[in-house]
């Protein structure tokens, strides 16, 4: 009982971040706002990294995690925090669901891991929801909504590499010292483009008290929450978090925001999250056939 509590909460956790991004970046822009969230969840992680003794795993596998960082949390931080300013965060979100799709997809071209049938099958079946929910977004009439869905599809791709990577060079690292080192790899990298592109105008305490919550609760809390699923169900089962995030923004940005939900979002929601359960093997019968 107390993880499936902890599954929801995690969903409702990432599912937030979207709408924390979205009311910070308004005001501080998205460089600024993945570098004030990244260095927040570094804050945040530290101590717990030494209360938990890991700090001679980070210094020994400090290059490589670093270089996750910069994959994993700089970059596609930044692309959803430009994207939500001018898409849904429920759009967003149901973008952000194709991030196992963008894993295996890398994962055969990288580390050759041939799709079965029925992996494959689930890659076309994802990409077409996304190609569901962005044709009539995409064109020459709409700039700012084209390259909003291309920054997030960009971050599924940061993510789909990172987690190649991740397994190629940190296999068996402690998953809280490649989530600590990672925030900080980020914070760095992210240090110089925040300063430059810090707000003429100061941001107000609502967009402050948005890069709190999406830095400790979004961020540090989330991590700690999902290494917990993934050391009591296994990495697979603690993926099927992805389909749960975006009924959670869907129902902030409507509530919150106002945003429209329209039977598009929907039917390409539904879509896409059947590609997923099938990419990750885990429709039909639970597993991956070939």
């Amino acid at each position: 009982m107390a993880l499936r509590s902890e599954f929801l909460l995690l969903a409702a956790l990432w599912g937030a971040s979207f709408l924390f991004m979205r009311l910070g970046a308004m005001e501080f822009g998205a460089w600024a706002t993945a570098g004030v969230r990244v260095f927040i969840a570094s804050v945040f992680l530290l101590p717990i990294l030494f209360w938990r003794g890991r700090w001679a795993d980070l210094r020994l596998n400090l290059r490589p995690i670093l270089f996750v960082g910069v994959l994993n949390s700089a970059l596609p931080f930044a692309l959803y925090a430009f994207a939500v300013q001018s898409v849904s965060t429920g759009l967003a979100a149901i973008l952000n669901a194709t991030s196992p799709l963008m894993g295996a997809l890398v994962a055969w071209l990288w580390l050759d891991e041939r799709p079965g049938r029925w992996r494959a099958l689930g890659l076309l079946t994802g990409f077409g929801g996304v190609a569901l929910l962005s044709w009539n977004k995409l064109g020459v009439q709409d700039h700012e909504t084209t390259w909003a869905i291309l920054a997030c599809l960009g971050a599924t791709l940061c993510y789909g590499i990172s987690a190649s990577f991740t397994r190629k060079h940190l296999t068996g690292v402690h998953p809280l010292v490649t989530a600590t080192g990672s925030q900080l790899g980020a914070s760095l990298l992210l240090l110089l483009p925040t300063a430059l592109a810090w707000p003429a105008e100061p941001p107000g305490l609502k967009a402050w008290l948005a890069l709190l919550a999406v830095g400790v609760l979004c961020t540090g809390l989330a991590y700690i929450l999902f290494f917990r699923q993934i050391d009591r169900n296994g990495p697979t089962q603690a993926m099927t978090v992805t389909f749960l995030i975006p009924l959670f923004a869907i129902l902030y940005g409507a509530a919150l925001l106002g945003e429209a939900v329209t039977m598009r979002m929907v039917a390409g929601a539904i879509v896409v999250l059947v590609g997923v359960a099938l990419a990750v093997g885990l429709w039909p019968s639970g597993k991956q056939k070939t």
